[in-house]
């Protein structure tokens, strides 16, 4: 897919604005320029639910509402998304998953965009819950790629491929073999996550080339990945850099549960999303995750409702504006986000 160089930037959460009023009637001009900026980046749109008719209209707005921009739009609705963490939910089944998927689709009206199919939708299965895959995860999330593909050849569909961080290449690219990834555009990592930038390149082309060994009958083997291999023929990838530029967290704080994907602080923000990467897999920096939205109501292992230590407060919940955090992440962005 070709696609213009402009990215759309959504309308900005409710709980930005009015902390951008607070920062300007504080005359805190510098911390408001830095949420205005923040706030002016292009970033992902995400869609969560609602009925199939809702959906179509939803998206069909935001493409509408870009005219030659190019949106970045978030399908997460994946039946029993998100396990039973902060933002557990999804379809009711398989069914109704694929009705919601047709009318995200049919929203797009072959509008040029980049559909982010599913965070944590491979990277986390059921089975990692030791649950029953009662839908077919995998299977749900190849029809839905055939399903926006056949409709909009103009958008590109990118599946779940986790972070660095998480599951070994081979797993990772049996698990996005088994949904179809030769069927889409390719793979997005490090979605609402913070891990290097180089370390996700290291990650995805190691995960490209073992795609590409076993599409010519070799196995999903770490020990297998070789060097050298040409690019060309490699499955792409793009790279979520909302909230990476400070790198992962790291604490010798005695937590019961670290819980360093969530809400971590003393992060910043990354590179500004991009489709110049100066990297042949990489086919753009992108802000997936909204940053400032709130990961969830982490408590690093106390009773739930407890105050999050590392911000002795309660966080908001998954989604709504963390003002503090917003603020934290723009004043420590690398690069600068404000000359």
């Amino acid at each position: 897919m070709t696609v213009a160089p402009g990215f759309f930037v959504p309308q900005p959460n409710p709980g930005a604005i009015a902390q951008l009023g607070d920062l300007r009637r504080a005359g805190k001009t510098a911390d408001a320029a830095l949420i205005q900026a923040l706030i002016g980046t292009p970033s992902a749109v995400w869609f969560s639910g609602g009925s199939p008719t809702e959906v179509e209209q939803q998206v069909g707005a935001v493409v509408a509402q870009g005219g030659n921009a190019v949106p970045v739009l978030v399908a997460y609705n994946v039946p029993g998304r998100d396990g039973a963490q902060y933002s557990a939910g999804g379809a009711a089944d398989g069914d109704d998953y694929r009705a919601w998927i047709a009318a995200f689709s049919a929203g797009i009206a072959d509008h040029r965009a980049i559909v982010i199919l599913e965070p944590d939708g491979l990277a986390l299965q059921p089975s990692d819950f030791r649950q029953p895959d009662t839908f077919g995860r995998a299977a749900l999330i190849g029809a839905a790629v055939d399903t926006i593909a056949a409709a909009n050849p103009q958008a590109a569909v990118y599946l779940d491929g986790g972070h660095s961080a998480w599951h070994s290449v081979a797993e990772m690219a049996g698990r996005l073999a088994n949904a179809g990834v030769s069927r889409a555009a390719g793979f997005f990592l490090n979605a609402s996550n913070y891990q290097q930038t180089a370390d996700l390149i290291r990650y995805g082309t190691s995960i490209s080339t073992c795609l590409w060994q076993a599409d010519r009958g070799g196995s999903f083997d770490d020990a297998s990945v070789a060097q050298g291999v040409p690019t060309a023929g490699l499955t792409h990838f793009v790279i979520d850099t909302s909230r990476n530029g400070q790198g992962p967290w790291t604490t010798n704080a005695r937590y019961p549960d670290k819980q360093d994907w969530c809400n971590p602080p003393d992060r910043g923000l990354g590179i500004r999303p991009t489709l110049d990467t100066g990297e042949p897999l990489v086919d753009a920096y992108l802000w997936i995750k909204i940053p400032g939205e709130s990961d969830g109501t982490c408590t690093r292992g106390a009773a739930p409702g407890s105050a999050d230590p590392e911000w002795d407060l309660v966080d908001p919940p998954a989604g709504q504006w963390f003002p503090q955090q917003a603020l934290q992440l723009a004043r420590l962005a690398d690069p600068p986000l404000v000359p």
